[in-house]
């Protein structure tokens, strides 16, 4: 894992998201399935139709290691497009991390294999495989243009998607919203009295 994805995978999902004024976060409807579940990595993009998941199978064999699976399935929550064979498939190449905006299925199953999984939720159908579908194009994911290589950073408040060009500038900002938010928390934390003055001073705006 390089370190910018290092740095990426630190910091949570609503400091980065702050510092891209929310214009990059996934659909709130797409969590992991375990509270716990973590990921950064590089988009490795995948497009679907309703259905068939042939697509996600090939971008399997594409991944590299660390490499985060972005699945445009346009929304369908009534066929799984992965299940536990295919997410077992996914860790055992190593990658990072499979986000659809789409649903999975095999629950139980996935979360014993501890594979961060971001869906939103679970469905008894089976995809088929007729074998359409891209890899490696623009898509939208959750609402959201996703390219190849841009940075999929996760945890349990959501997804958010980082243009690979804007990596670096938006690691700085959310490091610095960060200390500011310490450094506020600090300032007022057991002084109800600053409370009230912050209160007056944010409703009294305008």
């Amino acid at each position: 894992m390089d370190n910018l994805i290092q740095q990426f995978r630190n910091l949570p999902t609503t400091a980065i998201s702050d510092a891209m004024e929310g214009l990059s976060n996934l659909d709130s409807a797409i969590k992991p399935l375990k509270e716990e579940f973590r990921m950064a990595g590089r988009a490795l993009t995948v497009q679907i139709p309703v259905g068939d998941n042939s697509a996600v199978l090939k971008a399997i064999g594409e991944a590299k290691p660390g490499d985060i699976i972005v699945v445009d399935c346009k929304g369908d929550t009534y066929r799984a497009i992965a299940g536990d064979f295919v997410v077992g498939m996914m860790q055992t190449m190593e990658i990072g991390g499979l986000v659809v905006d789409g649903v999975i299925r095999d629950l139980e199953a996935i979360k014993e294999l501890n594979f961060p999984v971001f869906s939103k939720g679970t469905a008894i159908a089976a995809s088929g495989k007729a074998g359409v579908g891209e890899t490696n194009v623009p898509i939208s994911c959750g609402g959201v243009t996703v390219f190849p290589g841009d940075i999929i950073i996760g945890d349990i408040d959501g997804v958010v998607a980082v243009p690979q060009a804007k990596g670096e500038e938006i690691l700085v900002k959310a490091k610095d919203k960060i200390l500011k938010d310490e450094q506020r928390a600090e300032k007022y934390a057991g002084k109800p009295d600053e409370i009230r003055k912050y209160i007056a001073m944010m409703t009294n705006k305008g």
